[in-house]
């Protein structure tokens, strides 16, 4: 007898449809599985016998059982296909009503007495289902608060095989229970710019970076703040939008981390500099999401930036540009998402005394060789560049600096200024699009003009320009871009790695 049931496999950060074709036939014993699975899949027989064993079912093993996992096209990973099987199992057993298995999906690992256990990606699977038309789905009950995250479908926690059968020959099926409103992730640990001590330049580009998502490379000695004005960025950025949050929180699941409720905050990630390219972009044996996609939405810092190998460096520039990865492998070709905004950190050397108060140590070939492991194509990507002076007794025994909560307004004022004017965000302006959005008065043109022929700005730049100038724009509420604009979008303007000082 042949039953079908319904789950889900994730690849990279999507998930796709698996139907789970169980056939019973008379003739030799043996237990067959087909639609490319990997070891784990192929393991799930063991826990399969043993679950339905020590649950009371006498599933007739002595005959030839044969499951199928389509699309085959599709590799299958991990142990999240365990119920679904042991449920096909059943109905092609006639244990269980296979009319029941349509329109449910079916996820979790069994554990040998039968427990449920949780699995990784029940977000994005919950987002598939709905796409496709099915009204419920049967959770592990350590899942069932993150799948509940998706509305318009219903989301049955389930503790073992057991309450999996009763619910699914149950009909009409009980209506799930009401899980409370899961509140949204925030920070742990509350951090103000008002920490921030001096450093006016830095903060202002900092405001810049915010308003416009532009990105960002901070440039100074040991000590002088970057790594405190970098983690302070995702607390002046308007909070994420529903769609946003959904988004992220999705690839935050299918990438194995615990879920407890939807992103409120927008994600922050600070990879070590010996983190590999793969790492840093994603990809592998078996494609994951990595720290860019983990961004996704928020930010992405890069401490130490020279000290991240070039290969992992170089990997940045096509996601920076196109708010997206591609992963080529023999088997095809992963798109995963990767609109984050970047935030590098740097010394001026690699003794850091460059610009500082203390005397270098560094021969002029170390310097160059420290700075020119940033590659120009990479610096030309990066909006603003800030070099950061040492911060002096007077201003840490100064006043207190401006907190994030009026710097968040102020950005998010600018933010509904140039919605209010045009559709894109500035860093996604382009073309046609950017020469309407970013139109410059004559003195501006003028000194554009000037700045490209003298400082010879690629097309690139001169387009960042643009976006950077339209961002301080927004910021002062005026319409057209001035020469005043252009001017302080100048001053964070740097494309040579030999000109870091």
């Amino acid at each position: 007898m042949l039953a079908t049931s319904l789950t889900a496999a994730v690849v990279g950060v999507d998930a796709h449809l698996v139907r789970v074709e169980a056939d019973t036939a008379s003739g030799f014993p043996k237990f067959t599985m087909v639609g490319l699975p990997d070891s784990a899949v192929k393991e799930s027989e063991s826990r399969i016998r043993a679950a339905l064993r020590n649950c009371g079912y006498g599933f007739k093993w002595d005959r030839r059982i044969t499951v199928n996992y389509a699309p085959a096209s599709v590799r299958k990973v991990g142990s999240s296909y365990d119920l679904a099987t042991a449920m096909g199992l059943l109905a092609s057993d006639g244990a269980l009503p296979a009319r029941g298995l349509g329109s449910l999906l079916l996820v979790g690992e069994l554990a040998l007495d039968g427990t449920v256990r949780p699995v990784r990606g029940v977000l994005p699977m919950m987002l598939m289902a709905r796409k496709q038309g099915l009204k419920a789905a049967l959770v592990p009950t350590l899942n069932a608060a993150e799948g509940a995250l998706v509305p318009g479908i219903e989301v049955h926690p389930v503790a073992s095989l057991v309450d999996a059968v009763e619910l699914a020959a149950s009909e009409p099926r009980r209506p799930p229970p009401r899980l409370p409103p899961s509140a949204a992730v925030a920070p742990t640990v509350p951090i103000d710019l008002m920490d921030v001590r001096g450093q006016p330049l830095a903060r202002r580009a900092l405001e810049i970076a915010a308003a416009g998502s532009h990105n960002l490379l901070l440039v100074g000695p040991p000590g002088s703040g970057k790594t405190m004005l970098a983690k302070r960025l995702a607390g002046i950025l308007p909070p994420l939008g529903a769609e946003e949050a959904i988004e992220s929180t999705a690839i935050h699941s299918a990438a194995g981390h615990a879920i407890e409720g939807l992103l409120g905050a927008r994600p922050f990630r600070s990879p070590h500099h010996t983190a590999s390219d793969v790492a840093l972009v994603g990809g592998g044996p078996l494609p994951r999401p990595g720290e860019i996609s983990l961004a996704h939405n928020g930010v992405l810092f890069l401490d130490e930036l020279p000290e991240f190998t070039r290969r992992a460096l170089e990997a940045l520039r096509q996601p920076l540009e196109e708010g997206f990865i591609s992963i080529s492998r023999a088997r095809g070709t992963l798109r995963l998402p990767a609109r984050f905004q970047l935030v590098g950190a740097m010394n001026p050397c690699p003794c850091g005394g460059a610009s500082g108060a203390g005397r270098c140590r560094c021969t002029p070939l170390q310097a160059r060789s420290y700075r020119s492991r940033i590659s120009g194509p990479l610096l030309d990507r990066i909006d603003l560049h800030v070099d950061m002076a040492p911060v002096s007794f007077e201003d840490i025994d100064g006043p207190v600096g401006e907190a994030s909560a009026d710097v968040a307004s102020r950005v998010r004022r600018a933010r509904e200024h140039g919605r209010a004017l045009r559709t894109g965000p500035n860093h996604q302006l382009s073309g046609l699009e950017l020469r309407r959005a970013a139109a410059l008065l004559p003195e501006a043109q003028e000194l554009v003009g000037q700045a490209m022929r003298g400082l010879g700005l690629s097309a690139r730049a001169h387009d960042r320009l643009l976006r950077v100038a339209r961002t301080i724009a927004d910021l002062a509420g005026e319409g057209a871009v001035g020469a005043g604009h252009v001017a302080e979008a100048l001053t964070y303007r740097r494309c040579d790695p030999d000109t870091i000082l």
